[in-house]
């Protein structure tokens, strides 16, 4: 589909809509995905479950096969993982979004992914787009380090040409001249995203900072700015964590988080986390919209 750049006089190729116009609302309900950068045992990933459902949180989220800058750092448990998430999914019956790095990881992870997630340093992985393509589920397509917006939709323009149009967008920061913070979140990406395409578009507000200070501020700003949900990290003793400990929120750091974000949803007009949750059938409470 054409859509015509209302800043510009050119007509530039943009992925078509999520669903008709007709089934699109203007705004999706808002979903809070929580979790730790990495599962590193089962005691921690049910400790972390259990207490973000607590908050309301609509979907889990945890490295099994990660992607690090440097070699030798912890690069996830891999396959030994897979056995604690499904016994972690039953316990709290939330759905659960993974970073995949590679198209052969795709069988392995189907079994208990309910939405794969493709990381920054991939967004440009077109071989992995297209092969994420071939599959139903829902794919989180996060922003490249240095990616312009309309190359972020040119990307998932390959996920939907390979047959999956269930495609979420996801900000999660670029790297500026700004050394102050790990990345720079871009939250006018959000109001952006949402004019050219009709597709969810979400917020990463702890790689988008790095500092775990900063990462409430942003999530609150995000729901501000019309964003359709975050995804953050949550560890409870995050000095231990065996990656990205400095961005995670502890569980205490997440309680305090949710209150506020449903007061700004609710003073923008949006059905705040709990009583989104608990307006919906009980067969569906604890799953996004977008998982539907």
């Amino acid at each position: 589909m054409l859509f015509l750049d209302p800043q510009s006089s050119k007509t530039q190729k943009l992925p078509q809509p999520l669903m008709t116009s007709e089934e699109t609302p203007e705004t999706f309900p808002f979903s809070m995905i929580a979790g730790p950068c990495s599962i590193e045992s089962y005691e921690l990933f049910s400790e972390v479950a259990r207490a973000v459902k607590k908050q309301g949180a609509t979907a889990l989220r945890g490295g099994i096969f990660k992607m690090r800058t440097r070699a030798d750092a912890f690069q996830g448990l891999g396959g030994e993982a897979l056995p604690i998430v499904k016994q972690v999914k039953q316990e709290v019956d939330l759905p659960f979004v993974c970073e995949i790095t590679d198209p052969r990881q795709i069988a392995v992870l189907d079994e208990v992914v309910d939405v794969f997630q493709v990381g920054a340093r991939n967004m440009h992985n077109y071989e992995l787009l297209k092969e994420l393509g071939k599959t139903h589920k829902p794919i989180l397509l996060k922003r490249g380090l240095a990616a312009y917006l309309d190359e972020f939709l040119a990307a998932a323009e390959y996920i939907f040409k390979a047959g999956n149009t269930r495609v979420i967008l996801c900000e999660r920061g670029i790297r500026t001249f700004e050394r102050s913070t790990r990345n720079t979140l871009d939250l006018s990406a959000v109001p952006y995203l949402k004019q050219k395409s009709q597709l969810p578009v979400m917020v990463d507000p702890s790689h988008g900072t790095g500092i775990r200070s900063l990462v409430s501020p942003m999530a609150w700003a995000a729901a501000a700015a019309g964003a359709d949900g975050i995804i953050v990290e949550v560890h409870p003793r995050p000095q231990e964590a065996l990656s990205d400990g400095e961005q995670a929120l502890t569980i205490e750091d997440f309680e305090a988080l949710v209150p506020r974000l449903n007061r700004i949803l609710e003073a923008m007009d949006r059905p705040g986390l709990s009583s989104f949750q608990a307006n919906l059938p009980a067969a569906k409470r604890t799953v996004p919209a977008w998982t539907n």
